[in-house]
């Protein structure tokens, strides 16, 4: 069976891509992201990894300026061509979900949150980023729209939702009318000390 996996972009390594590398130790596969800044992996498990960029990866000050590029990304997803591939995972907390497949192939996407800012947080978002009034509050709102609705019809490209909580799980349906199964992320039991809360007065 041949695998690929889709990630929205691979810049800051943060909780989405920890996750990411937990799904890389299990498929081994080649990934598929809108950019990549390889240094900032370096010393993990992506570092030698066969990683595919979008267009988006070469336009100027990608690294640093990526996030102003989100008019382009539902399309620039939709250009990986995942035709040679039986099972398509994706990490998704943006667009990955959406790239586009085949009759007989199987996509899983693991939801980290549904758009944020196009979604529940639109209002807030705006209101911090003083686009309340004026052409470019006008075009942004515009931009986002457009980004709900295809949120919402690039769904229909996913066989399996999963879900990093039930919190999100409720969004899922309520976004997208679909249900998700919950897989908790990976947590480094190591990293904590074990405490009897009963002792310490806390249960």
């Amino acid at each position: 069976m041949k695998i690929a996996l889709v990630h929205d972009w691979l810049v800051t390594p943060g909780g989405a891509e920890k996750l990411l590398q937990s799904i890389y130790e299990i498929f081994p596969a080649p990934i598929y992201t809108l950019v990549l800044d390889r240094d900032k992996f370096i010393g993990t498990n992506l570092e030698n990894a066969e990683i595919h960029t979008s267009f988006i990866q070469n336009l100027p000050l990608v690294k640093k300026t990526y996030r102003y590029y989100l008019p382009f990304y539902p399309y620039a997803i939709e250009q990986f061509d995942l035709s040679g591939y039986d099972l398509i995972i994706s990490s998704s907390h943006c667009v990955a979900k959406g790239v586009l497949i085949g009759p007989d192939q199987l996509h899983i996407s693991y939801i980290h949150t549904p758009i944020r800012y196009a979604w529940d947080m639109y209002h807030e978002y705006i209101r911090d980023m003083h686009y309340e009034h004026g052409l470019r509050g006008y075009v942004f709102k515009r931009v986002l729209h457009n980004i709900r609705v295809w949120d919402v019809v690039s769904s229909n490209r996913v066989d399996y939702f999963v879900a990093n909580s039930q919190f999100v799980a409720s969004r899922i349906k309520k976004f997208y009318r679909r249900n998700a199964t919950v897989i908790y992320p990976p947590v480094d039991i190591s990293k904590f000390n074990f405490s009897n809360l009963h002792s310490a007065g806390i249960v």
